[in-house]
């Protein structure tokens, strides 16, 4: 079992040899600064994470990445205001449009499927795509255009993340999501279920008419992805490490995959390059992880008005997120909370105190920083373009923001 830890924990597969990689721990091939020398590969985990932290104690401080200003200079040379709206001048019209691909008759339904295109979400998804398309057509051949398929794959992102949350907050029993009541509490559960039905269904036959074999293998991944990471979600490990690797892959499934593989789809239909595709994929994925780790530690740091949703959520439902983990190595009394999901009377309550006054939360939030820190590696190795430098600014947004 330890070697297979390793192995994954290194960025190897989950999966077999010839299909994309899971998530890995960024950036252990070789740790520069003060790491350098370190034998990571004899370290657990959990404790490799500890040594790294206490090898370099200023990583908690998200200060020391550069959070550029508005109207700055790039790495380009060029100027821009900011990345989302960069991002947002290829995507007007974005939610008018998916509700055109929404060609529903019933009243009910339609009004049930368009719910959340209400442009108040904050289309981190269609931004990251559009601003990836276009430094991905830069880089090949310095086009500024941003092809119809490569908008179409941005809406069809938008789609499948938006159908994922409806089924989501029916698993969950959830009643609030983005400051409103979800579509399960106001229509019942399964016309909840058959509105996002119906938007998966919409998105793959836009899918299907960009036309692109390759594309649509790429893209119908990401929803294999979603079920399974589900089906992680609903599992436990009582293992140390295995709890920790069955954590990130849940979280890869859930989350990174859609943003991973929709950025590297814009690169196949903009660029020839497989290592371009691969830097579009690897930008996605770190980008993906690293910002469900925020989102899990902002489930014990923020209020309920700044997120929209209930804090303390996870907990709520049995799910051991990051802070926990970590935290279960200061108080290893939560290891019977975690194997019960949290289901006694008090256990959630205790469960977010532990959290609270470990280091759970720096060390998620250290996590995701390494995560950032290779994403913004990977990102740099294409041709600098004001879009380039829009990605590894929100890199860095992903890391401080707080909702």
């Amino acid at each position: 079992m330890a070697s297979r830890w390793w192995r994954w924990l290194r960025g190897c597969s989950w999966r077999p040899a010839a299909r994309r990689p899971g998530p890995g721990f960024p950036g252990l091939a070789g740790p520069p600064g003060p790491w350098k020398g370190l034998d990571l590969s004899q370290i657990p985990y959990i404790n490799l994470v500890k040594h790294l932290t206490s090898a370099c104690p200023n990583v908690y401080s998200i200060s020391r990445f550069h959070h550029t200003t508005p109207d700055s200079k790039t790495h380009s040379g060029e100027k821009y205001t900011d990345p989302f709206k960069l991002g947002w001048r290829d995507l007007k019209g974005l939610y008018e449009d998916i509700r055109k691909e929404l060609l529903i008759s019933t009243s009910e339904l339609k009004e049930m499927s368009e719910y959340y295109f209400d442009g108040k979400g904050k289309a981190f998804r269609p931004i990251i795509v559009a601003l990836m398309a276009r430094a991905c057509n830069i880089h090949h051949n310095n086009s500024r255009h941003v092809q119809a398929s490569q908008r179409t794959i941005a809406l069809i992102a938008e789609m499948i993340h938006t159908a994922s949350l409806v089924h989501d907050d029916v698993i969950d029993d959830a009643s609030s999501r983005r400051g409103k009541h979800t579509v399960n509490k106001i229509w019942g559960e399964k016309k909840a279920v058959l509105a996002g039905d119906l938007i998966l269904s919409a998105a793959s036959i836009a899918l299907a008419r960009i036309g692109n074999t390759t594309v649509i293998s790429i893209l119908t991944q990401v929803i294999e992805d979603l079920v399974r990471g589900e089906f992680l979600q609903l599992g436990s490990k009582e293992n140390e490490n295995e709890r920790f690797a069955h954590y990130l892959e849940k979280t890869f499934k859930k989350t990174a995959s859609l943003i991973a593989n929709s950025c590297k789809a814009v690169s196949v239909l903009g660029c020839p390059d497989p290592v371009v595709h691969e830097i579009a994929y690897q930008y996605g994925k770190n980008v993906g992880i690293a910002f469900q780790l925020i989102d899990d530690v902002l489930d014990f740091t923020s209020c309920s008005d700044q997120m929209g949703k209930p804090t303390s959520a996870d907990l709520k439902l049995g799910l051991a997120t990051g802070p926990v983990l970590f935290a279960c190595q200061q108080f290893p009394e939560m290891n019977a909370m975690i194997m019960r999901r949290f289901s006694l009377p008090g256990d959630v309550d205790r469960a977010r105190q532990y959290v609270l006054q470990s280091d759970g939360v720096q060390q998620t939030t250290y996590l995701a920083q390494q995560y950032c820190h290779e994403a913004i590696r990977e990102i740099s190795k294409l041709r600098p373009s004001p879009e380039r430098d829009a990605l590894i600014q929100l890199s860095e947004i992903v890391l401080t923001r707080d909702k």
